[in-house]
């Protein structure tokens, strides 16, 4: 385990878990903590040895936001200082979850506002407690999601319901955020973290490089063309076929087993 001030990083087995650890202030964000996140998921991803990540946190809630003091000191910047504290850290840290080529598992229970709420959607799957709520309260402080709440949500759950998170600032809570395809399934809060921590093993187990090409399709068709996707899909493909993992999954199915994935 590795200690930083506020992120806790852990292992469990081929999962490694960060832990949003400032629960005396509801895990709320300033450049520092966000920061300590970015070079902490830095490590995972460059640890061939992590196969998967989750984010979780201590305490009540997941993550109630930026914190106010940090917010208020934006108030009197420029669009320079914006730019270096939002873009470096803040939205560092969701570039490098929404990017890494591991599985990201979110477990999120209590609050995930504003900044949490992205961080929790750049995630590849949400595992949620009873009283997850998840709030993009932006418009409230006269501003917009800028972590890709505004890209993401509308693809995830539909525009009307966006619209409803985005402009009316709507909290989704735990039944509701499952329904609409926010999260990916609900757990009871002290089986929260193991049921994380379980889902990350088991996509752990999966061939790591189709994992992350698939991820990497996934995202990028978003934003391109079927047309586009055809073509780069060949490409992948072949690569694939080219691999030991795809060896070992003919042999596994052949042999009715579960596959033994190295990402060679």
């Amino acid at each position: 385990m590795t200690t930083e001030r506020n992120i806790r990083s852990e292992r469990e087995g081929e999962v490694g878990v960060l832990v949003l650890a400032r629960a005396d202030r509801l895990n709320s964000l300033d450049p520092e903590m966000m920061a300590e996140l970015c070079e902490a998921i830095d490590r995972m991803n460059a640890d061939a040895s992590v196969r998967a990540i989750v984010l979780a946190a201590e305490g009540k809630h997941f993550c109630a936001g930026a914190d106010f003091t940090f917010l208020e000191k934006l108030a009197g910047g420029g669009g320079a200082e914006v730019r270096d504290q939002l873009y470096a850290h803040f939205q560092g840290a969701v570039r490098r979850l929404f990017r890494s080529p591991r599985p990201t598992v979110a477990a999120v229970d209590g609050a995930a506002v504003t900044v949490g709420s992205e961080l929790a959607l750049a995630c590849d799957f949400r595992v949620v407690g009873p009283r997850a709520r998840f709030q993009q309260s932006w418009i409230r402080l006269g501003l917009i999601p800028p972590l890709g709440g505004t890209w993401l949500l509308p693809r995830m759950i539909g525009v009307a319901r966006a619209n409803e998170m985005i402009l009316r600032g709507r909290a989704v809570e735990a039944e509701e955020a499952v329904r609409i395809g926010l999260a990916s399934e609900l757990v009871a809060a002290e089986s929260l973290r193991r049921r994380a921590i379980e889902l990350a093993r088991e996509l752990a187990a999966l061939p790591p490089r189709a994992y992350a090409q698939a991820k990497e399709a996934i995202q990028r068709g978003l934003e391109s063309t079927l047309d586009r996707e055809w073509s780069a899909g060949v490409i992948t493909q072949a690569m694939l076929l080219g691999t030991e993992d795809f060896r070992e999954g003919l042999a596994a199915v052949r042999e009715k087993r579960q596959g033994r994935f190295t990402g060679r």
